[in-house]
């Protein structure tokens, strides 16, 4: 969507939004690049073997399974959950869906089953594809699933689960897609909120229009001739399937899929330069483990551009992108509500270590009130996204309570607290709740302090983030024992694995401190800010 300009004010001033009345994401992404089968995906296995797919091959791999869909019954608005790592069979589940007018939800491998168990609840999900492991974990919960009726197995049959692709394999490869119109519903992608349950972000077809520019202006005008995207971002977060497979698609750029059991940073420099990786959206965790094995360029790397969003970036991570990877850096922001609405581009304005960059075109970012009025420039405030807007969620899930809350005026307000300045450069200060930000995740404490409390030892808990060199933050829990029990190491560690084991593998809490009491409100809520200033002498674990 948008052409070169000479500067920041002319792009702005050329860009035009353009969304169709009807629009679909499936097929955008998938079927008017499929004549002459062009390459689409390079997946690498667990042993590294390369595997390829074009665009034709996705396009009629989708086509089977949604006859194998519509045979068992599932209908327009109907769920289906994908709940795998990067691979082949999660981008064509999530083709299929939009093609076939469902919602998708994407889920991630780590969650336990009692993020899973909300999550698929919440939705009502129909339907879920996933691997042999999702399977185990689903068969443990299907009681607790009415409406789930069908897991599709990636791996084969077993445990209450369907062999995806026998049932693929029988099924005819003619299909029509389904009309949607832009506004219609598409995907459903859960985030965590501050307190109580996850909430889920339901956006529209639109969605992936709205993502373009914010693609586009941080991959140096992305695409390019030869551009090939590969990110370490799970596709089950909006960063990993919005912000590179969908967009790479919808500009039939190819994408490099790899799952990695934990993120290997001389594995990534290798994988980058053997498959001539040009672009990469890079999380600011993992360019930080890369600056720990490597600080001189690796042979064989070619990057056109690097992204990187979700925590800021410093001036030492800045100038060792441009002495390592021989680029700069362009930060990005957004949320999932609300994703890639604003961005640094070296290639167009200096970029200012600290500042997450300028509104990209398109997009109306203000600073503002909680009632939504703008403040003057430099002063502090809520980041504010003027509404409407293509990329902007329709609301959550089956909370239209939350949903009104998020707006105020015709600002939707971020919860981030920022400042700009006369040029537009917008400077991130803090959250005005409680949200954590760790490896690039956003983790709302709520979720785990309800976990907590269902260990048999937990009397009562808090959850905050307390600050990590190489994270940004890390989960810290403020532990009240039960009557009787008696704080120890041991005892720690158990609940670690009990969140763990439950919830995800990246909101458990690191740190764990056994306190008499926890600091309250008068109306029984917990004071967070007074837990960060609890002394680190009642940690244990």
């Amino acid at each position: 969507m948008l052409h070169r300009a000479e500067t920041y004010e002319d792009l702005v001033a050329g860009f035009r939004w353009r969304i169709p009345a009807y629009y679909n994401i499936g097929t955008d992404v998938c079927d008017r690049h499929a004549p002459g089968n062009p390459l689409a995906l390079i997946h690498l296995d667990e042993t590294g073997r390369a595997h390829r797919y074009g665009f034709d091959d996705i396009r009629l791999a989708s086509n089977r399974f949604a006859n194998v869909l519509a045979a068992h019954g599932l209908v327009r608005g109907d769920r289906l959950a994908v709940l795998l790592p990067q691979a082949p069979e999660t981008a064509i589940a999530h083709v299929t869906g939009f093609r076939a007018g469902l919602i998708t939800i994407p889920l991630f491998t780590l969650f336990g089953p009692d993020a899973l168990a909300y999550r698929l609840g919440n939705s009502g999900a129909r339907a879920v594809v996933t691997d042999r492991g999702g399977a185990a974990i689903l068969a443990t919960l299907r009681d607790r699933l009415p409406e789930l009726e069908r897991v599709y197995c990636i791996d084969g049959p077993g445990e209450g689960a369907e062999d995806f692709h026998a049932l693929c394999a029988r099924a005819s490869d003619a299909f029509a897609p389904l009309d949607t119109a832009a506004d219609d519903p598409a995907v459903i992608i859960y985030t965590s909120g501050t307190t109580g349950d996850p909430k889920g972000a339901l956006h529209a077809h639109r969605v992936l229009l709205g993502h373009l520019p914010g693609v586009e202006l941080p991959q140096d005008f992305f695409p390019q001739p030869g551009d090939r995207f590969w990110t370490p971002a799970d596709w089950a977060w909006i960063g990993g399937l919005f912000d590179v497979l969908l967009p790479s698609w919808h500009h039939g750029v190819p994408v490099v899929a790899h799952r990695a059991r934990k993120f290997d940073p001389e594995a990534a420099f290798r994988l980058m330069a053997e498959h001539e990786v040009r672009n990469v959206f890079l999380p600011p965790t993992a360019l930080k483990l890369m600056r720990q094995v490597r600080n001189e360029r690796p042979p064989g790397l070619a990057l056109r551009s690097v992204g990187s969003g979700g925590e800021s970036l410093g001036q030492e991570i800045l100038a060792w992108g441009e002495a390592v990877l021989g680029l700069t850096i362009n930060e990005f922001y957004g949320q999932t509500e609300c994703n890639l609405v604003a961005s640094s581009c070296a290639g167009l304005f200096p970029v200012r270590p600290g500042a997450i960059g300028r509104a990209v075109p398109g997009h109306q970012l203000r600073i503002v009130d909680g009632e939504g009025r703008e403040v003057p420039d430099g002063t502090p405030g809520q980041i504010g996204i003027r509404r409407p807007d293509p990329v902007m969620f329709l609301g959550y899930w089956r909370n239209a309570a939350a949903t009104e809350k998020k707006f105020a005026g015709e600002f939707l307000l971020t919860g981030d607290l920022g400042r700009r300045e006369p040029d537009g450069t917008l400077w991130f200060v803090g959250r005005d709740d409680d949200v954590i930000t760790s490896g690039g995740y956003r983790i709302g404490p709520g979720e785990i302090e309800d976990c907590l409390l269902r260990h048999p030892a937990v009397a009562m808990a808090g959850v905050v983030g307390v600050p990590d060199p190489v994270r940004t933050e890390i989960v810290k829990a403020f532990i009240v024992l039960k009557d009787g029990v008696a704080p120890s190491d041991a005892l720690a560690r158990e609940v670690q694995d009990f969140v763990k084991t439950r919830l995800a593998a990246h909101e458990y809490p690191r740190r764990v401190a056994f306190v008499d009491a926890l600091p309250m409100t008068a109306t029984g809520k917990i004071v967070r800010g007074a837990l960060r200033e609890i002394p680190d002498e009642a940690e244990a674990g």
